[in-house]
């Protein structure tokens, strides 16, 4: 089944971080059916439909079997981070050098994980719209008190990315830079699958 595309987000690129290797959870997160589609494929779906291009999965932990589990007609890059093992910052370093070599040109980058199963595309266009409106080069998320994925950088901040090392990941960017942010509600964005409770819970909303 292919997804249409339905939004505009003009040099707007995607990176889904889909390299962990779900430890606590037990199994592998990234294939966990959720309303007829895996976690990943859900995610996958709603930022083509938001328009997003290019679309970059990170894989690592698994990477043969997730990346198979990827409809043949997404168009999106898989990305195998050979280096998952050193943490988060290692995916987003791969994925904005991917980005730039698929799209020279591109303006801004919007950074998402397979875990968060209310993601939209309507969020993901509610993120460009909020950059275009504000002129702010971060916008982020909020729920829980706290802000986070999915982010929006602009091209001002991809040497910052670029630059993160270990765990920290890009909410090290956010604290650093909050001058430069503005944010976007998400309050089920607190809901993310770490542990088999997380997902009974999720299956039994």
């Amino acid at each position: 089944m292919s997804v249409q595309q339905t939004g505009n987000m003009n040099n707007t690129g995607m990176i889904i971080l889909a390299a962990g290797e779900s430890s606590r959870l037990g199994n592998i997160k990234q294939l966990l059916p959720f309303n007829g589609r895996t976690l990943l494929q859900h995610v996958i779906d709603e930022a083509t439909k938001a328009g997003a291009q290019p679309i970059v999965v990170i894989t690592g932990a698994n990477a043969t079997r997730v990346s198979a589990s990827i409809n043949d007609d997404s168009k999106v890059n898989i990305l195998v981070n050979e280096n998952w093992q050193k943490g988060i910052s290692s995916g987003i370093v791969a994925g904005v050098q991917e980005m730039l070599s698929l799209n020279n040109t591109i303006k801004k980058i919007i950074i998402t994980v397979c875990d968060q199963p209310f993601v939209t595309s309507a969020l993901f266009e509610q993120l460009d719209q909020m950059q275009n409106k504000s002129g702010k080069p971060i916008i982020a998320c909020t729920y829980a008190g706290t802000v986070g994925t999915p982010a929006l950088f602009s091209i001002e901040f991809f040497n910052q990315l670029l630059s993160l090392k270990g765990d920290e990941g890009a909410k090290k960017i956010l604290k650093n830079n909050i001058n430069d942010v503005a944010t976007v509600d998400f309050p089920k964005g607190e809901i993310d699958i770490d542990t088999q409770k997380d997902y009974q819970n999720l299956m039994n909303t």
